[in-house]
């Protein structure tokens, strides 16, 4: 009998802080579950915005297969030269298609010889208006479905019917449809019934008491004045926050576990 395919999806990476809490708990992560597919959500890990590509490969280095990320991929400007040279860092695939970089990556797992992929892409609701994300990965499965039936699928929206609707949408056709970009982690996690895992929101990986990683009285005080103000990652103690997917030969997701874990 087949190996099962464990992957580990950790939520959005919120600066030093969420790298420091990653650093800490993949390794324990690492032993519980053995992932062959690491995937970590890195568009907040510079500062709260953006990428750079020294933190990109800080990721890689800690065992991380995958980076992917949303809209803030564009936030440190080093990083629109060097993506198309690191085809591990996920950017939107319904982006333009002149940016630079990919949304999509078939990988083969050391640990088993499977083929999986990887899809990032970004929802529309409260969001850019960029190409629509349910066209754009239809046309999308059609190439990467050739290749493999083992696909996760990182869903960058704000809108929680939206990403609703890319769970069903998708059901059957791809492993796990994980949603990313609120930093609110949702207890909605489900194996739909056409066999996709799905939930609507994974959460983020950093400081607790903040405003989705932000110093909480920064954010109160924009709210309280709508003046500019200089958001600065907030600081104490730190959580993990993601799901752990196992999937079958066949693609199918048979479990999906939500994880929230003090640092």
């Amino acid at each position: 009998m087949a190996k099962a395919t464990t992957i580990l999806y950790v939520g959005d990476v919120i600066g030093k802080p969420g790298r420091s809490a990653l650093k800490a708990a993949l390794p324990g992560l690492s032993l519980k579950y053995a992932p062959d597919l690491i995937i970590v959500n890195g568009e907040n890990s510079a500062g709260g915005f953006g990428i750079t590509p020294a933190i990109f490969n800080e990721l890689l280095g800690l065992g991380v297969d995958v980076v992917t990320s949303g809209n803030h991929i564009w936030d440190k400007r080093e990083i629109i030269d060097y993506i198309d040279t690191a085809p591990r860092l996920l950017r939107p695939a319904n982006y333009p298609i002149e940016d630079p970089g990919s949304g999509v990556i078939v990988t083969t797992l050391m640990s088993s010889g499977v083929r999986a992929a990887v899809v990032n892409i970004s929802g529309r609701v409260f969001m850019d208006t960029i190409d629509c994300p349910f066209r754009s990965i239809d046309k999308l499965l059609k190439d990467i479905r050739e290749e493999t039936p083992v696909i996760f699928v990182d869903f960058h929206a704000e809108a929680t019917s939206e990403k609703k609707a890319m769970g069903h949408h998708l059901d059957g056709r791809v492993s796990a449809v994980i949603g990313s970009h609120t930093h609110v982690q949702t207890s909605d996690e489900v194996v739909l019934g056409g066999g996709t895992a799905y939930l609507t929101d994974a959460g983020m990986t950093g400081p607790v008491d903040s405003v989705i990683g932000i110093d909480k009285d920064i954010i109160i005080k924009k709210f309280l004045t709508k003046m500019p103000i200089r958001y600065e990652v907030a600081g104490g103690r730190t959580q993990l926050q993601g799901v752990v997917v196992e999937v079958t030969e066949d693609g199918k997701a048979s479990s999906i576990e939500r994880l929230c874990l003090d640092i």
